[in-house]
């Protein structure tokens, strides 16, 4: 079964495409990636994603910003779902389904809500395809938090029977997945640890107006020295503390704490990289502080393989490897996932499950009540959900 899994994280700062082939019966930890694309948002759509998120919508135009934005972001999931299959040499009547995330807006599992925009009938209407969308609700109307997600696909993808790992992505936020050494599905542990890229990349966006988006490989980070104190500060977090199950997103580590964190170093006349170091720090250690608290038996962690665009930050990784001496540090690659298509696979994932009337999360994780089939489906042209 072919499926294009579509991802556009808490960072806003573009789509992830995933062509994958997977098996129509039995387990699905074998599978294929026939193509992978990453097509970035301009800097103008993702300025209106956060502007959305944050609250910072001008009066009286909020709810027509959301409906516009719906439909944008429809249309340009569909063109990288047309586009990725073009990339694998292959025909869009040929796929199966697409799988689209969604881009959250809001999420706020303690009022039982999650929001994700991207109209997936554009999707549907665009390409013809089967298009499953809209997972997170399921899961929280089952009493779960709505995420993470991702670690149904970390389990099938990297459980090993010998060695225990920690399967760590890290978009906006960074959360983790705990697998056990010959761990069943019912002992996997996941959840949200708490900010990477969002802040990291909103004081880079605050310090250079815009002009830069991310700090590229963590050389600034790099260049500068971590803050003790700060560092300190920002691990004091009621988030931190809390057990799993639980959940963030830019409500909490957004454009609001990256701007005041940067004004108030200027304001200081501090060196801007040391404020980058020590946000790749205050990762760095949130991850290993979550392992140390929260997973049984973490001091035995082999390994931690790394997925999402901080796998690419060089500060970060050294970072981790600092914090974690113990555990080999890898991006998933090693364990043969491309650390980049991740995200974008374990939703392709999902859609195969749901069209197959398969559960496709891991409730322990998210704190439902109950295995559920999550995510809407909205039939191709031709009308039936699964092709012949």
């Amino acid at each position: 079964m072919r499926v294009i899994g579509l991802m556009s994280g808490t960072s806003a700062d573009g789509v992830d495409a995933a062509l994958v082939e997977w098996p129509e019966d039995g387990e699905p930890s074998s599978f294929e990636l026939q193509a992978f694309r990453a097509d970035r948002f301009s800097p103008e759509l993702q300025d209106r994603i956060h502007r959305l998120a944050a609250g910072r919508v001008a009066a009286g135009e909020t709810l027509r910003e959301l409906a516009a934005l719906d439909v944008a972001l429809g249309e340009r999931f569909a063109e990288s779902a047309l586009a990725v299959a073009a990339d694998a040499g292959i025909a869009i009547d040929a796929v199966d389904a697409i799988a689209s995330h969604g881009q959250t807006v809001a999420h706020h599992p303690a009022d039982r809500a999650t929001l994700q925009i991207g109209d997936p009938s554009v999707i549907a209407e665009r390409t013809g395809c089967t298009t499953v969308a809209d997972c997170r609700p399921r899961d929280i109307a089952a009493g779960g938090e709505g995420a993470p997600l991702a670690p149904y696909f970390h389990y099938e993808a990297f459980a090993h029977p010998r060695e225990s790992r920690v399967a760590l992505n890290l978009g906006g936020i960074a959360n983790i997945t705990w697998l056990p050494r010959g761990a069943s599905a019912h002992e996997v542990i996941a959840f949200d640890v708490g900010p990477a890229n969002a802040l990291l990349d909103g004081v880079v966006n605050a310090f250079t107006a815009g002009r830069e988006r991310f700090d590229r490989d963590g050389a600034r980070a790099l260049r500068g020295s971590v803050d003790r104190e700060l560092l300190a500060r920002l691990l004091d977090d009621d988030f931190l503390r809390r057990p799993p199950p639980k959940s963030t997103g830019r409500e909490r580590y957004g454009s609001a704490e990256a701007e005041a964190l940067a004004a108030s170093w200027r304001e200081r006349k501090l060196a801007e990289d040391d404020l980058l170091a020590t946000l790749v720090a205050f990762t760095a250690e949130s991850v290993a502080a979550a392992c140390r608290d929260f997973l049984a038996g973490a001091d035995e962690v082999d390994c931690l393989l790394v997925g999402g665009g901080g796998s690419a930050n060089v500060a970060v990784m050294q970072a981790l490897a600092e914090a974690l001496p113990r555990a080999r540090v890898e991006a998933f690659d090693a364990a043969g996932v491309s650390a980049e298509a991740a995200e974008a696979m374990a939703f392709a994932l999902m859609g195969r499950n749901a069209l197959l009337g398969i559960p496709n999360h891991l409730p322990r994780c998210t704190g439902a009540s109950r295995a559920a089939v999550l995510g809407e489906i909205i039939p191709g042209v031709s009308g039936a959900v699964l092709k012949n």
